[in-house]
């Protein structure tokens, strides 16, 4: 039986991902996947809403460090550099969990409402640096088109990223800039 709740969250989200692999999403209970993980079906409900956010878990933590480095940054820096700034803070944690990552992209994309609560958390974290680009007085609009264009950009170098390092990652992030600079000549 794990000791703490991180090692029982850990243990959770692991069997989590290995069930949905074996059966699918689909034809995987919480009671499964307590029962794989070691703990009660309660832990499990202690631990996530349901079935669905055991693989979104670490959205909070990105959320805050995003966010933190925002909030954190020198007054001067334009709203794109800021939201560079938010990706960038979160590079070890995107590679820390790429393994991961690549596991759950592939059983997100074998269910239309993984999709949609995929879709969901990624919306409600643009939403978060919106949130904290006009917490540091950028207006709404110039805020919503800073947060949405970085995570374009985003999303394109991570797509093109092997896996192997952060500074890949920050070069593709770079090379990214640069493409859509180069979409206004």
């Amino acid at each position: 039986m794990p000791r703490s709740g991180a090692e029982a969250r850990t243990r959770l989200r692991d069997a989590a991902l290995a069930l949905y692999e074996e059966r699918g999403y689909d034809a995987t209970t919480t009671a499964q996947i307590a029962e794989r993980a070691g703990v009660t079906e309660r832990t499990y409900f202690r631990h996530f809403a349901d079935k669905r956010e055991v693989l979104f878990d670490g959205e909070t933590q990105l959320r805050e460090v995003m966010t933190a480095a925002i909030a954190s940054a020198q007054e001067e820096l334009a709203p794109a550099a800021l939201v560079l700034r938010a990706y960038s803070a979160a590079m070890p944690l995107f590679v820390a969990g790429r393994p991961e990552a690549e596991r759950r992209a592939r059983i997100i994309a074998t269910s239309t409402a993984l999709q949609e609560r995929a879709h969901a958390k990624s919306a409600a974290l643009t939403q978060a640096l919106i949130d904290a680009l006009v917490d540091r007085g950028i207006p709404e609009p110039t805020a919503r088109l800073a947060a949405r264009t970085g995570a374009a950009m985003f999303e394109h170098a991570s797509r093109a990223w092997k896996g192997t390092s952060a500074t890949e990652l920050e070069s593709l992030l770079r090379h990214a800039v640069d493409e859509v600079r180069a979409l206004h000549r």
